[in-house]
């Protein structure tokens, strides 16, 4: 919680930039000590996230992620980082070698992944006490800060500080560059107010004030016009970390300076609640939603609330897989369009990063709302913690999660794909939050409101609630066990309230203390309240029951997860390879293990093992399922079989009537779109559209790439004798045969109603 601190305090902790020592004064020097405190409240929030130091992960698969990447953490050569602050700012790199990837000194993205060593350093000290991490992070500030002394010689303007020449500003700001420039200056920025918080650098806040004071420098000179012009090109997260330094230090000068970052052009659809994502660049958005939020809880102005969570929901409801990522090639695609993009680089991990921490920020404003963590436990367990290579000391990560039927992690396109990130040679944005990511797995297991503990994931952990003198113990092997215990010990003494989440995927949940059960709600998608005077040793037994759900693709009933409670399945393949989704037997899947998460099922004939798939690794494997039937249309009058000419896989190829050759273009999917349905080509994959959008008779129909318009939706009539009048949603013609033909080959068409037998279809099943 944000608490106010005395006018000597805010001078103390924010005044302007001083001189500051070789390495920096550091404030403290234990882990769990409470992070330099903001100056300024957050407004509308009404739960609170637990400091870092204050929960403690123990013994488990989420654990060793964190403890993969504090090796690699110690690991790292600082020198190595700063070869191309350094050789910018015209000093000597001390014979370090340059990096490779992202971090090569001629690459693009060159500097951004030191902020967020900074981050993940500052995390892990706060929470662990890491003093080779510490160490490290206030090494590398204090040689920032001889980089930011050296501006004058160098021929920079003062505070500025990044791997670029300045001149390279210049050229963004006139439109000219594509260079994301800002992007990288955020995780700087970033970083160092990360280190001052939870380290308690005080270089690091002079530092940050003085790059805070030349953004101010750069952005303030620029028109309104020009710089949303500039802000087309990603910027990261500035109008978020901006934010943040004035609720810090209470200096309104920040946030003047944050919302000359509010993007007009993504923020304007999103507070009309219009879903405009589609061809987007994912991870350029994330980050300003998040901003959003931010930009909320300090000023209060509602419109900013409204942006971040329209975004949030088209997000998770029309633009994530099962697994809780969303994007891909980065990009994303039209809304419910899943099912047809289960290819190699989906779901980069940047976004479900950027997608946790905006639910966390959500939450805090709304933490009735159990579909925020229903979502994050979901993107946390299945994506996020498989994310880590568990083969690897060092915790290197993937850049995308293949969906594609025969994926495997760590093999993939050269940008990522599935591949791993090495110590030296990759440095991609992945590799940045994947190490931020894992130093703060538990900062969202508990959250606090008033006398309310708030208990939102199920993970072996220990809570030091030390506002109240109390420690919670979790200990649990869940999601492998649908159990968790959580005892109370230390000065409990008092009335005071546990909130559990009852997730909405499960039914039948108990609650009970010191084995009795609770006469409590428990409804599923809820918050079961246990308010007791609680006595040291008080132990709360939860049982959140599982089952086999499948969760279909948005656009294709057909096609589908398989989950067990919150768990995402996969099929381990071992190094088959895999052309098409296997056709799974639903009712086939069996839970083989009490003491695992192990299943066998059959698909395509043959018994396939089924496992969690945040371990997946090691196998190819397949996460989407093929799991319905396919059908075809024949029209009434001719009997004749609706399909493509030609059997083209091309956009705009041409719907006409066909005698039933067996081929596959004859058959189709109906994919359920709100109140419509799409038909889904199986041979091109392609769904059935309309010339043109035309609302004419006689206006063609074909097969396009789906888009999400009105003319690929068609709603059935039943006609009461086996018969289906379809009518498209766009133009409310209905589908029919030109001129009423009989022939083999006649067009598809649309026309008005006027009651003959080619404007009506049999459903055939295969």
């Amino acid at each position: 919680m944000a608490s106010s601190v005395s006018r000597r305090r805010l001078l103390q902790i924010a005044g302007a930039a001083v001189a500051a020592s070789a390495t920096g004064s550091l404030i403290g020097a234990s882990p769990a000590q409470a992070a330099i405190p903001a100056a300024r409240a957050d407004i509308g929030v009404s739960a609170y996230p637990f400091e870092l130091g204050q929960v403690r992960l123990t013994a488990s698969r989420w654990l060793d992620n964190q403890n993969r990447t504090q090796n690699y953490l110690r690991f790292i050569d600082v020198d190595r980082l700063l070869y191309n602050f350094r050789a910018n700012h015209k000093l000597s790199t001390n014979g370090a070698a340059a990096n490779g990837g992202w971090d090569a000194p001629i690459f693009g993205f060159r500097t951004h992944i030191q902020g967020h060593f900074l981050t993940a350093w500052a995390q892990l000290y706060a929470v662990t006490g890491d003093a080779t991490c510490r160490d490290k992070a206030t090494y590398m500030v204090a040689e920032l800060a001889k980089c930011q002394a050296n501006n004058s010689a160098a021929g920079f303007n003062p505070g500025y500080l990044s791997g670029y020449p300045e001149s390279n500003f210049t050229a963004l700001e006139q439109g000219t560059s594509g260079e994301v420039l800002y992007y990288t200056i955020h995780k700087t920025l970033a970083g160092l107010l990360d280190v001052w918080r939870h380290i308690g650098s005080t270089q690091a806040r002079d530092v940050l004030l003085a790059l805070a004071g030349w953004v101010d420098f750069r952005t303030g000179r620029l028109t309104s016009q020009q710089m949303q012009t500039m802000l087309r090109i990603e910027f990261g997260g500035m109008n978020t970390v901006l934010t943040d330094l004035y609720q810090q230090t209470g200096d309104a000068r920040w946030l003047t300076v944050a919302q000359r970052f509010d993007h007009a052009a993504v923020f304007d659809p999103l507070a009309s609640n219009q879903d405009k994502l589609d061809g987007l660049h994912a991870n350029t958005q994330v980050p300003k939603w998040i901003g959003a939020a931010r930009e909320y809880k300090a000023t209060g102005t509602t419109r900013y609330r409204d942006i971040a969570t329209n975004a949030w929901n088209f997000t998770v409801n029309a633009h994530s897989y099962a697994i809780g990522g969303n994007s891909q090639a980065e990009h994303f695609r039209a809304p419910n369009a899943l099912a047809g993009y289960l290819v190699k680089d989906t779901c980069e991990s940047c976004n479900t990063v950027n997608m946790l921490t905006l639910t966390r920020e959500l939450f805090a404003l709304d933490p009735n709302r159990t579909a925020l963590f229903d979502y994050y436990e979901r993107a946390w367990l299945n994506q996020m913690i498989g994310q880590q290579n568990p083969a690897d000391d060092h915790g290197h990560v993937t850049y995308f999660t293949p969906l594609n039927p025969g994926g495997r992690r760590g093999v993939g396109p050269a940008l990522g794909g599935g591949t791993w990130s090495t110590d030296y040679g990759t440095f991609w944005c992945c590799q940045g939050t994947g190490l931020e990511i894992h130093t703060r797995l538990m900062d969202s297991i508990y959250f606090h409101s008033d006398d309310t503990l708030i208990v939102n994931m199920f993970v072996p952990s220990v809570l030091n609630w030390s506002e109240r003198g109390i420690t919670v113990t979790q200990t649990t092997s869940y999601p492998v066990s649908d159990t968790t215990t959580l005892q109370v010990t230390g000065s409990v003494g008092g009335t005071w309230a546990m909130r559990i989440r009852i997730p909405s995927w499960t039914t039948g949940a108990t609650v009970s203390v010191n084995g009795v059960a609770q006469n409590i709600a428990r409804d599923p998608g809820s918050y079961a309240t246990l308010t007791r005077s609680w006595t040291s040793g008080d132990t709360v037994t939860v049982r959140l029951p599982m089952r086999v759900v499948m969760r279909a693709a948005n656009d294709n009933e057909n096609v589908s997860a398989i989950t067990y409670g919150p768990v995402v399945l996969s099929g381990n393949y071992g190094d088959s390879t895999l052309s098409s989704l296997p056709t799974l037997d639903t009712s086939s899947i069996t839970r083989t293990s009490s003491s695992s998460l192990a299943f066998t099922a059959t698909a395509s004939g043959s018994t396939v093992n089924l496992g969690p798939f945040y371990d997946a690794h090691g196998h190819n494997y397949t996460v989407y399922w093929n799991v319905g039937g396919t059908f075809r249309l024949a029209n009434a009058a001719s009997g004749l079989l609706l399909g493509i000419q030609n059997m083209s896989t091309a956009d705009g190829g041409r719907a006409l009537q066909w005698s039933d050759n067996g081929t596959a273009d004859h058959d189709w999917y109906m994919i359920t779109d709100g109140s419509a349905v799409r038909f889904r080509n199986v041979n091109s994959g392609k769904v059935l559209g309309v010339l043109n959008m035309s609302t004419a008779d006689g206006a063609t129909v074909l097969q396009w790439s789906d888009n999400g318009t009105a003319d690929h939706r068609w709603t059935l009539l039943d006609q009461g004798d086996g018969t289906y009048k379809i009518r498209n949603v766009n133009s409310g013609k209905l589908l029919a045969i030109a001129n009423s033909s009989t022939a083999v080959g006649a067009f598809a068409v649309q026309d008005s109603d006027d009651g003959t037998a080619d404007n009506r279809w049999r459903i055939v099943r295969n």
